[in-house]
């Protein structure tokens, strides 16, 4: 099974629950959602890049228009670095952080990372 595969129900339940999480005002809880399916998705290059998009639509709710403008960034570094594996393990992609700074992963992401690893076996 190829990464996309394995990773997919991961993601998209992450972005199920950002969604949701943004419609009952829960801003910092939908963010936090988009981070980790931003680390669960970051070795496929579709996922980081619409990760990175769907960090653009938070930030463009928000009028965070910081955090917009560093997304524009790593969309185009999403587009152009994953394919090459130029993507800091666990950074969680927000603007808030440096996005050349690895960074530790969660037990919770590390267990669904293992089980995406285990399927791809």
């Amino acid at each position: 099974m190829r990464f996309y595969q394995a990773a997919k129900p991961y993601i998209d339940e992450k972005l199920t629950k950002a969604s949701e999480a943004t419609k009952r005002c829960e801003y910092d809880k939908g963010f936090a959602m988009l981070e980790d399916a931003h680390v669960i998705g970051q070795q496929s290059t579709y996922f980081h890049t619409l990760v990175h998009f769907w960090m653009l639509q938070h930030g463009l709710w928000l009028r965070d228009y910081k955090e917009v403008l560093r997304q524009l960034f790593r969309l185009i570094g999403a587009l152009t670095k994953t394919a090459l594996g130029l993507i800091p393990a666990g950074n969680t992609g927000g603007a808030n952080v440096n996005p050349c700074k690895p960074m530790s992963v969660s037990q919770q992401n590390q267990a669904i990372l293992a089980k995406i690893k285990h399927a791809q076996s």
